[in-house]
């Protein structure tokens, strides 16, 4: 017998948990639909909570490794890939828990299994004992997230061979790794494994790396993996990808061959909608396997909306998650729904990178009066204090208003550091100012005050502060 709801939501992560959350507390009657055994999806299982836990944990091993201060108590020591995912996997099961009881307490129905579209209004959910649950609903959220591109001329079936999901299952440290495609995974990848002491090759199909980032700060990162030891070949696209009995032998299509004893492929990503029967709903995913959506999140069917990675940019968890809840918004009819839009980006690579705004470049592109604000971490007396010195806080701002139109930070906990500028950027009218930095009195020592040097700097080109 089928089971009615007002709205189904297929897929658990932060885009499906954010939209089914929103709705039943609207008082819509709400179920939840994801083919795995536990909430939290690709986010919590595959993605952005196991790599920042391992990204954490590898960070700790370098400190520990390279300040002279831990050398009373032993010798640099090296760590095995396997043992610290298991830092990884304590932080997973704790989200686990902590959101199955969101769905107690907001009395979402879940289903777990993998859901298929019979006709406009009709689901099924298919459990891994081959039984068949359906469910009606008036409207529909797919929020099925995505999952690592795979061509089918590379063997993902050898032993050797993983792409950024199943390199979770790696259960051996790597000699040398060649990763293929430099975007946000493959860079972070990079820097996790190199602090692992692990050889890295990355090979990046574009020019420059991360090319959608101001360019002084994308030049940041060239340097720091290289100077860490980082081989980056720029330009460079794969003809063939070999895996051999110890070895995988990347050629590539300008004649050089790369060796590896082992490559990992973080080239693209698909979105998860080619099981859901997308034809008895009248819709079609791009080739990219994402859906279009309007400004309201919904899809040419009406009744069926879809926010987060399945949707395409920006791709980013935090951005899911405030798609998910304007989506539930909607659907509930209520009137705080808003688009999501200037969204900060978040790289944890070694240090991390975190950006909001106009680069120098798309200024200079607009024919912007501009200028530039700028305080190294190596000046900042909590960045001397910790050790953390690499990196820039840069603040571009407009020459005559002051009005900020642009926040770049790179190094240590540049995406907690960004935070304090977004709450200024988005300030209305005058308020929003670079003067705000210099006029505010910041705790001392703090990584915030990195600030005010950046807007003392910036300003005194402009006038005579």
């Amino acid at each position: 017998m089928p089971t009615k709801f007002d709205l189904v939501v297929i897929g658990a992560g932060p885009a499906g948990e954010g939209a089914a959350m929103r709705a039943a507390k609207a008082g819509l009657e709400t179920a939840m639909v994801d083919e795995k055994a536990m909430v939290g999806g690709n986010c919590a299982h595959l993605g952005t909570i196991p790599s920042k836990a391992l990204r954490h944990a590898v960070k700790q091993i370098i400190t520990f490794n390279t300040d002279a201060l831990f050398r009373d108590i032993g010798e640099p020591r090296t760590f095995s890939f396997p043992k610290v995912l298991k830092r990884a996997e304590s932080v997973i099961a704790k989200q686990v828990k902590l959101r199955t009881t969101f769905y107690s307490r907001n009395e979402i129905k879940l289903y777990h299994g993998q859901a298929r579209f019979t006709d406009s209004n009709t689901l099924e959910v298919v459990k891994s004992d081959g039984s068949i649950e359906t469910l009606i609903a008036d409207k529909f959220v797919i929020a099925t997230g995505s999952r690592p591109y795979r061509p089918d001329d590379v063997d993902f079936s050898h032993r050797q061979i993983y792409d950024s999901d199943t390199v979770l299952k790696l259960q051996h440290t790597p000699r040398k790794i060649v990763i293929y495609g430099a975007g946000v995974i493959g860079c972070e990848y990079a820097s996790i494994f190199c602090g692992l002491g692990v050889r890295v090759e990355l090979i990046n199909t574009r020019d420059r790396l991360l090319d959608f980032l101001d360019y002084e700060i994308s030049d940041s990162l060239s340097y720091h993996l290289r100077d860490i030891g980082v081989l980056i070949r720029n330009g460079e696209e794969y003809e063939d990808v070999i895996g051999r009995e110890s070895d995988v032998v990347v050629k590539l299509k300008s004649g050089k061959i790369v060796r590896g004893d082992t490559f990992l492929w973080c080239n693209g990503r698909t979105g998860n909608t080619d099981l859901l029967n997308l034809d008895a709903i009248g819709l079609l995913a791009n080739h990219r396997g994402q859906l279009e959506v309007n400004d309201r999140y919904q899809t040419v069917a009406s009744h069926v909306y879809a926010a987060g990675d399945v949707i395409g940019w920006p791709s980013l968890a935090s951005a899911a998650y405030d798609q998910g809840r304007s989506t539930g918004a909607g659907v509930a009819g209520l009137e705080d729904f808003y688009l999501v839009e200037d969204v900060p980006t978040g790289i944890y690579t070694l240090p991390e990178i975190s950006s909001l705004g106009k680069t120098e470049q798309e200024l200079t592109q607009e024919r912007v009066p501009y200028e530039v604000g700028q305080a190294a971490f190596k000046t900042v007396a909590r960045a001397q204090i910790t050790g953390e010195t690499v990196g820039v806080l840069k603040i571009l701002f407009h020459r005559e208003t002051l009005q900020i139109l642009g926040i770049h930070c790179f190094g240590d906990q540049a995406s907690e550091i960004i935070h304090i500028g977004q709450a200024i950027m988005n300030q209305p009218g005058e308020a929003n100012s670079i003067e705000y930095f210099v006029n505010t009195t910041f705790n001392y020592p703090t990584m915030a005050e990195a600030y005010r040097v950046a807007a003392l700097n910036g300003l005194y080109r402009v006038s005579s502060y």
